[in-house]
């Protein structure tokens, strides 16, 4: 038998879904926003769980299940469980009187040989043994395993309808609900050409199953790019809702009325690639996804992955991603590892749980705004009304900017992790926050993100405070009311003079100068925390003109700063922005962040290397380029196109084992992304950075950076340097900096 035959994709698959696509059947109006007033059942969400030999990690996942509120369970059993650890855990799941689906699954060898007679007799055999003992104490049965993952499930499409056929034939005897066929992720060929399948054989599940994943668009809300790249996502919006929605649809026309999900999370490990907070950044997610599948209609329940593991749980085993099983526990959940003492929630369980609590049993009343970057949406049950609020990635929005004084007055403001905030949030950001009332349906002022402002939800210690004072706007971080209101008082807008070229740090386009920082002031002026202040001081006419159209300088280095403590690239530590409003002058503007003391920049270093000095501060070249080249693959892997990124922005310090730490500076010009950049792009920053530095070394950096990518300094590279350095020495003769020395030369002469 060949690959292509051996093949889940075959071409009656492809057949079937073009056919499907083409006469409309994925053509769904406005499917991409969430159908309103309908009803959130009782044990809407629920989990994928498994035990040990421990039986007192059954206890323990009893009282875990009872603290999130879930009444719901899929429990996985394969050959031999009738007699192991898995069927003791089952008793006591039944004992516990939770909705149970029991998800059965063949070992990979079986699935694999199940063109065989006596395959297809050992699992008829099985089945039929499990449904005698279980199946009058069971809510569902559920048949598939990640089928549309040959390397996970092991089978190929006649194994698996033979697979089908007999456990359809095994099951609907015993008289239990079917669940299947447990495609994975968003794939409908294949959902569309099996349903088609099973009507025709009178083999059609009762309930139809999909593990609905959006771990690999990052965000729950994103229009997915898989399907037809960055440029067309948005145009055929293909989000999370439009695919619960199609899911549905898809089911409900081979008749089958209700779709669950059977398994989806969110792998910390994945997170961490592009954001370091992935224990903070899995409960956003984890609360984002259910709250929007709530707010789809469109599925009767939907699962959490596993409970308990360290890369993908709510709560953490404690082992390292080397004790990962092989085979993927969405695909096959055997049991959990690690020791009962060292078991620990992530952030996720309280975040889950304060969902599960909320949400489950109320009805959906309608969106107030979604599919645009601010989503609020509005759920109701005796006489409360809940708001549930958020903001994707980077984003935010000013409460006071859609709710009244009045409303927001009167609003009970919970965390994601249920607790109640003593003093309300100024802002929504990327983790929801459930606003609640019981004296009738709040009034919506204007439901908007907040104008082209980025910031950073997951700062340890720190918020954000809105600032408005006539005709000034912008935001403080701070540790605390108390000290944003200092802060504001102290460095108020009117009050930040920019000095004279002599007093300031620098003084051309922008002034930048340095600042006692208000708070931590002491008994002299000298043992003073210093902040940095940065105005644009000069704009010449084309800048003028350009920078109309976009935020304030201010904002936008305030913003590439925020992108950078995203995603975990050191910067100065942004302190405040203000902005006159309606100038336009473009220059009352003000960035404020922590000073940084650093021991040199890269442009130093790299041009004490250029004049022949190879050990300046005691740094040796290769030890040097190779530090740079990992610091600036990670930043470029995270989705920053720096810009700017010249050597004297780069700002290093020096520990004493010559172990450097690097911090960014001069972030207005950043662009970001939700995925790693572009090799041009990447060219670009590092021809910028290594401008000052020689031949050789320049070489020696990009073959090691490049090599972190397995890719090779190539001549097409070496072009992009030569054109930056020729791009340079223009500036230098017939540009700005060459009129300049040239109108210097000619005064020294008259």
């Amino acid at each position: 038998m060949s690959v292509k035959q051996a093949s889940m994709l075959t071409k009656q698959v492809i057949r079937d879904g073009l056919s499907y696509i083409l006469r409309g059947g994925l053509r769904i109006k406005n499917g991409h926003l969430p159908i309103e007033q309908h009803d959130i059942p009782h044990d809407f969400i629920g989990v994928c769980v498994a035990s040990n030999a421990n039986p007192a990690t059954d206890d323990y996942i009893v009282q875990q299940l009872q603290a999130l509120g879930i009444k719901r369970v899929r429990l996985d059993m394969t050959y031999g469980d009738l007699t192991r650890d898995n069927t003791r855990f089952l008793r006591r799941l039944i004992a516990e009187k939770l909705a149970i689906t029991l998800h059965l699954l063949q070992p990979f060898d079986a699935a694999k040989n199940m063109h065989l007679k006596t395959e297809q007799a050992i699992w008829r055999q099985f089945l039929s043994e499990v449904l005698d003992v279980f199946g009058s104490q069971i809510q569902a049965i559920e048949i598939g395993n990640t089928i549309n993952r040959k390397r996970w499930a092991g089978y190929t499409l006649d194994g698996f309808l033979h697979a089908w056929a007999i456990a359809h034939t095994e099951i609907k005897v015993h008289g239990v609900t079917l669940i299947g066929p447990n495609i994975q992720d968003f794939e409908p060929f294949y959902n569309i050409s099996l349903l088609k399948t099973f009507r025709n054989l009178h083999q059609l599940p009762d309930i139809h199953s999909d593990n609905l994943f959006s771990e690999r668009t990052t965000e729950p809300e994103r229009f997915d790019h898989r399907i037809f790249k960055y440029q067309w996502a948005r145009i055929f919006k293909y989000n999370l809702i439009k695919k619960a929605r199609l899911l549905q649809k898809i089911g409900r026309d081979f008749g089958i009325k209700d779709s669950v999900s059977s398994a989806a999370f969110w792998a910390i490990y994945r997170i961490q690639r592009l954001l370091p907070d992935g224990l903070q950044k899995q409960a956003d997610y984890a609360a984002r996804y259910f709250l929007l599948l709530a707010a789809s209609g469109s599925l009767t329940h939907v699962n959490w992955g596993a409970l308990i593991c360290q890369r993908e749980g709510l709560i953490t085993d404690a082992l390292t991603e080397a004790d990962y099983p092989d085979l993927e526990r969405v695909a096959y959940y055997k049991n959990t590892d690690g020791a009962l003492e060292n078991y620990q929630h992530h952030p996720s369980f309280s975040a889950v749980k304060t969902v599960a609590n909320l949400i489950q049993g109320t009805r959906y009343i309608a969106p107030i705004t979604t599919a645009n970057g601010l989503e609020i949406h509005h759920f109701a049950q005796n006489g409360l009304h809940i708001h549930a609020a958020w903001t994707i990635n980077g984003k935010t929005a000013l409460l006071s900017d859609i709710y009244s004084t009045e409303t927001l007055q009167t609003a009970k403001v919970l965390h994601r992790d249920g607790d109640t905030f003593t003093q309300h949030p100024n802002l929504i950001t990327e983790s929801p926050i459930y606003l609640i009332w019981n004296n009738g349906a709040p009034t919506i002022v204007n439901a908007q993100l907040a104008k082209d402002v980025a910031i950073h939800a997951h700062v340890a210690d720190l918020q954000y405070f809105a600032f408005k004072d006539v005709d000034w706007q912008g935001l403080v971080l701070a540790k605390n009311t108390a000290d944003a209101q200092l802060l504001m008082h102290k460095l108020h807008p009117i009050n930040l003079i920019a000095p004279n070229k002599d007093s300031a740090l620098r003084h051309a386009r922008n002034a930048i100068w340095a600042v006692p920082d208000p708070r931590n002031i002491s008994a002299t002026h000298e043992a003073a925390k210093e902040l940095t202040i940065k105005q644009p001081v000069k704009m010449y006419p084309h800048k003028a003109f350009l920078d109309r159209f976009k935020p304030s300088k201010a904002k936008r280095s305030w913003n590439g700063a925020m992108e950078l403590m995203r995603r975990g690239i050191a910067t100065a530590h942004p302190v405040a922005y203000f902005e006159k409003i309606g100038d336009t002058t473009l220059k009352q503007n003000f960035y404020l962040c922590e000073f940084v003391q650093a021991d040199a920049n890269i442009g130093q270093i790299f041009a004490a290397y250029a004049k022949g000095e190879f050990d300046f501060l005691g740094l040796k070249p290769e030890s040097v380029y190779t530090q740079l080249a990992i610091y600036c693959h990670a930043m470029h892997n995270r989705g920053i196109h720096f810009r700017d990124l010249s050597g004297g922005n780069i700002l290093v310090n020096i520990d004493h084992n010559k172990q450097l730490s690097f911090s960014l500076i001069d972030t207005a010009r950043i662009h970001s992304y939700n995925h790693g950049i572009a090799v041009n792009l990447r060219i670009a920053d590092l021809t910028r950075a290594c401008h000052k530095l020689h031949w050789a070394g320049r070489i020696r950096f990009m073959q090691i950076y490049l090599g972190l990518s397995g890719m090779q300094f190539t001549w097409q590279h070496r072009l992009q340097f030569q054109l930056y350095d020729f791009k340079v020495s223009l500036k230098r003769t017939i540009g700005r900096k060459g009129i300049k020395r040239l109108m210097k030369r000619i005064k020294g002469n008259t």
